[in-house]
């Protein structure tokens, strides 16, 4: 079960990680256009827009090859399929003369991957018993970011020497390879629907779903802390490295602070799996989230000391842990509010409500630093942070359980 999830995040974070990390500076280096390289940006469009047919991937499923697998298995497969493709077309093709192919295709990868993501999110949720889903969020979030991570630093290091076509092809392989646990996992026998229990897949579907689940009792308030929890990591971090590089940090030195801190996060990550089992959701969010804030405000010592790599290595280790941490506390709950034969389009709901709001506050996030400082940004944003927390205390004892901690 644990390879199973684990295959399928990592599997999910491989083309993100294109998109995000290495096609931006593959471009530039080609000398694509500032403006068209921004066009990126729309890409992720897909992964915001999937709470609309979210609901029809709970409903309908595959007879043959198992709810789930029968979205998982064929949107792989497509990503896949697209990867191959691009790597039998040379680059100086791809990135002139047929962009607009690059550009589609790549439309095509994030669509799949983010409509499989409502079926991976809703196959976890069934799959992980309570105490698990702290473990099970962990492989989540580290499977998601080795994901990107080979995609994105890996593949940058790796393409010098082996060219664009065989690296993108080793990545549709790699892709290829992590769609195995999923093959083989004899979804029917294990995980049966029970189509009873969820709404008809016809007109309406979408206001029924999301009004059912709405309709929740303590669920508003529990949208309130999916909002909020995060806010305050959301204005701080994407001055980061804008504020090293002010201070002297060069590209490389960045990346290598970037890979060694993103392992950091998924050491994190697992920490707080494994925390979670053991202090229960309430604490956790509190504590997590935390040192979440804690994170962010110690931001506010390298303004000034970015010559100190030591200073910055070791706050930036720390806040990245923290946020791994915090993020499985979050998500971990986030499966709890999702209801029987509901459960991705539950899920997919509280994830984009999270990152809406979130990505809205981290596009803010440069005026308020030239407006005050580096170091008011980052305080503000652990006091910010901090100041959230209370939404979690209030749906805890709206909820009438003390027990949940």
């Amino acid at each position: 079960m644990l390879v199973l999830l684990a295959s399928l995040y990592c599997a999910q974070g491989l083309p993100s990680g294109l998109v995000a990390h290495s096609l931006p500076v593959l471009l530039r280096q080609n000398g694509v256009d500032l403006a068209l390289i921004g066009l990126l940006k729309l890409l992720a469009l897909p992964w915001l827009l999937k709470v609309l047919w979210a609901p029809w991937v709970d409903r309908i499923g595959s007879r043959r090859l198992g709810h789930h697998r029968g979205w998982i298995l064929p949107l792989q497969g497509v990503v896949v399929l697209c990867l191959a493709g691009l790597a039998l077309i040379a680059p100086q093709a791809l990135f002139g003369s047929a962009f607009w192919l690059l550009l589609g295709t790549l439309l095509i990868i994030n669509l799949s991957a983010a409509t499989q993501d409502v079926a991976t999110d809703g196959l976890a949720v069934r799959l992980l018993p309570e105490r698990w889903r702290g473990l099970g969020n962990s492989l989540q979030v580290g499977g998601y970011k080795v994901g990107m991570l080979a995609s994105g630093s890996g593949l940058l290091l790796v393409i010098g020497g082996l060219g664009w076509n065989l690296s993108i092809g080793l990545l549709a392989g790699a892709l290829l390879l992590l769609t195995l646990p999923i093959w083989l996992f004899p979804e029917k026998r294990l995980l049966p629907q029970y189509i009873e229990q969820s709404e008809p897949a016809g007109p309406g579907l979408l206001w029924r779903h999301y009004k059912g689940l709405l309709a929740q009792p303590g669920m508003l308030a529990w949208l309130a802390v999916v909002l909020t929890f995060k806010l305050g990591d959301a204005l701080g971090s994407p001055m980061i490295k804008p504020m090293l590089v002010d201070q002297g940090w060069d590209t490389t030195a960045l990346g290598q602070l970037t890979l060694i801190s993103s392992l950091a996060g998924i050491g994190g990550a697992l920490l707080g799996g494994l925390l979670y089992a053991r202090i229960g959701a309430l604490r956790s969010l509190l504590v997590f989230g935390a040192l979440q804030a804690l994170g962010i405000a110690g931001m506010a010592l390298l303004v000034g000391r970015g010559g100190d790599a030591g200073l910055v290595y070791a706050v930036s280790l720390f806040e990245q842990a923290a946020d791994g941490m915090s993020t499985v506390a979050l998500f971990a709950v986030m499966m709890r509010m999702c209801r029987p034969e509901h459960e991705g389009a539950d899920f997919t709901l509280q994830a984009s409500a999270q990152v809406l709001l979130a990505g809205v506050v981290g596009a803010c996030s440069g005026v308020v630093a030239k407006v005050v400082g580096y170091q008011g940004l980052f305080l503000g944003a652990a006091l910010l942070g901090l100041a959230m927390l209370v939404w979690v205390v209030r749906h805890f004892r709206g909820q009438g359980q003390p027990k949940a901690a």
